[in-house]
């Protein structure tokens, strides 16, 4: 791994932000490829959604919409094991995101005067589930249960139909939508499918899809374009880019934890950051050691060697413990692990991160699939700004006002001279309209 020395430089945010290492994909060229397709599924509905699945992922799917006798049979098809781990992957999560459903707050800000904060959830969301070089069913869980935990009402899901599966999307992501409830499953990826959960679709003169109010889930960079293209008509979660990890270790850190985990997020994508951020030399040197030899013997050892290689991977070195913290905040890491002494004190002083995984126990694996948490994270730095995938993504913020007539005339001078200093008159006259008969 390269790495990046900032020992001995006193480095302002916007210097650390130019020299943390990055994946440089930029989406905003893929859009030109896009467009047509979500013209075309405008257009042709289900039509264009059978082509585009024959060219791109090489079969045209039977059903667009997976029958429901085909969900059963995945769930009861699924390895028992499996179907343990999920369901207790699904009891942790929902635990977690139903007890973080914000509650609705009243202010009596004067007598008779009244200001309520509810939230309501959307009516209808789509869930896109990736079916590229893996499967993730642990996507399932998260998107749909945090939806479900909001109280969405109408969910459907869209995952790419598989030619090793008869155009369905894989078994096993049928199965967790069966073990969730979600009947509503559609053999339709790429950008084809946010068009058709966006605008809605027509089979014929059938009703295939109707349109949903958020869209959520990662997907390449043509999906994600996609998002973008649509972003507006719909709300979305993000604009997911390369999945990123960043460590801040110290000393007295195990070198085989860090480079584990390092290679196991390596192992998602060439483009995948795998980031170690160390005051100790000799930590780095025996992390970097123990990265090569796993990364050599590991099943997709050509991405990941690819990964650890590329520009978005390296190792920084550090004066101390504050100037470590300094460039994680500044990296703004989708998963943030710490292998420090005194790990929970370094969390509290972490502004900018996805999820923070404290201590060498706290993995990044145990957030992918069961510790409870969300997995759908802002990457590419976003973190700084933006939040994970949680209830939130399907709530609204919606105020109620309620004053009384005393209320209102108390202020109703205020109001007028408020609209008369931005010259707009007619909003203190539709104040005093209610005292002048």
């Amino acid at each position: 791994m390269k790495r990046i020395d900032v020992r001995g430089q006193n480095l302002a945010t916007a210097d650390l932000l130019a020299i943390v290492p990055r994946a440089r994909e930029d989406v905003s060229d893929a859009l030109s490829a896009v467009a047509p397709i979500i013209s075309d599924v405008l257009t042709r509905g289900g039509e264009a959604l059978r082509e585009l699945s024959q060219r791109f992922d090489g079969v045209t799917p039977t059903h667009l919409r997976v029958p429901v006798d085909d969900l059963k049979e995945a769930l009861e098809s699924l390895d028992p094991e499996v179907k343990k781990a999920l369901k207790e992957a699904i009891r942790r999560v929902r635990l977690v995101h139903e007890a973080t459903v914000p509650p609705s707050v009243s202010v009596d800000v004067a007598a008779g005067a009244k200001v309520s904060q509810k939230w309501i959830p959307v009516r209808r969301v789509g869930l896109y589930v990736p079916g590229g070089i893996a499967v993730y069913p642990s996507s399932v869980v998260m998107n749909v249960v945090a939806a479900q935990a909001a109280g969405v009402e109408s969910i459907a899901v869209a995952s790419p139909p598989q030619a090793d599966h008869g155009g369905l999307p894989h078994p096993t992501i049928l199965a967790a939508c069966a073990m969730l409830k979600v009947d509503e499953v559609y053999a339709v990826g790429g950008a084809q499918a946010i068009a058709m959960l966006a605008y809605g679709a027509k089979d014929g003169e059938e009703t295939l899809c109707e349109p949903v109010d958020v869209i959520t889930g990662p997907g390449n960079r043509y999906v994600t374009a996609a998002k973008r293209a649509v972003r507006g008509v719909v709300g979305i979660d993000a604009e997911a880019g390369p999945t990123e990890i960043a460590v801040i270790a110290d000393g007295s850190a195990d070198p085989e934890n860090v480079a584990a985990d390092l290679v196991s997020q390596a192992e998602h994508d060439s483009l995948a950051g795998s980031v170690l951020i160390t005051d100790s030399p000799e930590l780095a040197d025996a992390v970097d050691e123990a990265v090569e030899r796993r990364a050599a013997t590991t099943k997709h050892d050509i991405r990941v060697k690819e990964a650890l290689t590329g520009d978005q991977s390296a190792i920084v070195l550090t004066d101390g413990l504050d100037q470590s913290i300094a460039v994680a905040n500044a990296y703004g890491a989708e998963h943030l692990e710490i292998h420090t002494e005194d790990a929970p004190a370094v969390a509290d002083r972490i502004t900018s991160a996805g999820c923070i995984f404290v201590g060498p126990h706290s993995p990044v694996p145990l957030g992918d699939y069961i510790a409870g948490s969300n997995h759908v994270l802002p990457t590419g730095g976003t973190a700084r700004f933006a939040s994970g995938l949680g209830v939130t993504s399907f709530l609204r913020a919606v105020s109620v006002v309620e004053y009384n007539a005393r209320a209102l005339k108390t202020v109703a001078d205020r109001i007028a001279v408020l609209a008369e200093a931005e010259d707009l008159p007619s909003h203190g006259e539709a104040i005093r309209a209610r005292f002048q008969r």
